[in-house]
């Protein structure tokens, strides 16, 4: 592990792509950055994710308006981590309307927003530039249950809560007359889980689910735009074996009754050879195994992550 907290060490800026996917949709990537989706209707825009800050946010705006003059009326968030909802306001003068969010992505900005946002922008500076522009947490403006379906024109947008998994309130937009999925951070592809706040035990049947939509193309939270079938079920799988790894270790170095240090040592005998070569895998495995002891141990809601209790926690498990 580095000894570095976090990504602080990190600052190498990504390139950035913006590829067109389909008739409506596209994607912007920048090589293991958090991913925006942009999905261009018969009469509006909607955004997946809106940056960490307002100012990077203009980075995606000025991407869209090379294509488009419509405006931008919706802004969805896949669940409520800071370096995915930040930005909105920086959406405010293009004729922003809802702001979308799951019931259980407002309860956790409602439980722990402010924490999650101090947290972030200690652990990774980089994606936060411009910090000052944010004028504070985001809240959703339209909130759903389980499933909404909303039109853009002659298009149709299934947006979905399709169990727990990266958080309690993750939510996918499903594009079904193009296949293809924006799935948020329940699927990742060449980076590294962040299960800080997961429930593991829940996120393997909630790809089951992802999987039954048999996309054609999928939009992971970090990773490039996967644009055949084919690798939409590598990314499912690559998921899959990072969070079954992950929580499998957990368990089995808890029921052998290992301290949380003992732990992070045996999930690296299993986790390293598999994914140490990904994006931000240092950063995210001592949060990973630290939430995976915790619900192999039988705590079922993950914990609030401070500044404060991130810091403890990286230096509590440097190796000696």
């Amino acid at each position: 592990m580095s000894a570095k907290f976090a990504s602080t060490a990190d600052l190498e800026e990504k390139k950035t792509s913006f590829s067109r996917l389909s008739e409506h949709c596209w994607a912007f990537t920048a090589e293991g950055d958090p991913n925006t989706g942009v999905i261009i209707g018969d009469d509006a825009v909607m955004i997946i994710d809106a940056t960490a800050t307002p100012i990077m946010a203009q980075d995606v705006i000025a991407k869209v308006r090379e294509v488009t003059d419509k405006p931008i009326k919706y802004l969805l968030l896949t669940h409520y981590h800071a370096v995915r909802v930040l930005g909105a306001s920086g959406y405010s003068n293009e004729g922003l309307q809802q702001i979308i969010a799951s019931q259980g992505t407002l309860e956790l900005i409602r439980e722990r927003g402010q924490q999650d946002m101090e947290s972030e922008i200690a652990r990774f500076p980089r994606l936060f530039k411009g910090v000052e522009s944010v004028p504070g947490l985001t809240w959703p403006t339209l909130v759903f249950k389980d499933e909404m379906t909303l039109w853009l024109g002659g298009l149709e947008l299934s947006i979905r809560h399709p169990g727990r998994g990266h958080t309690k309130g993750d939510t996918i937009v499903w594009v079904p007359q193009e296949g293809i999925c924006y799935s948020g951070d329940l699927v990742e592809y060449g980076a590294a889980c962040y299960t800080g706040d997961a429930y593991l035990t829940d996120w393997p049947q909630t790809l089951d689910k992802l999987a039954e939509l048999q996309a054609e193309k999928l939009v992971p939270g970090r990773g490039p735009a996967l644009e055949r079938p084919e690798q939409v079920k590598a990314a499912l799988d690559y998921t899959r074996e990072f969070v079954t790894t992950l929580f499998d270790s957990a368990q089995a170095a808890v029921a052998a009754g290992m301290t949380l240090k003992q732990t992070m040592a045996y999930t690296r005998q299993r986790m390293d050879p598999k994914f140490d070569q990904v994006f931000i895998y240092e950063h995210c495995l001592p949060f990973d195994v630290t939430r995976a002891h915790d619900e192999a141990s039988g705590v079922r809601d993950p914990r609030i992550w401070t500044a404060e209790r991130d810091r403890e926690m990286w230096h509590g498990l440097q190796s000696d």
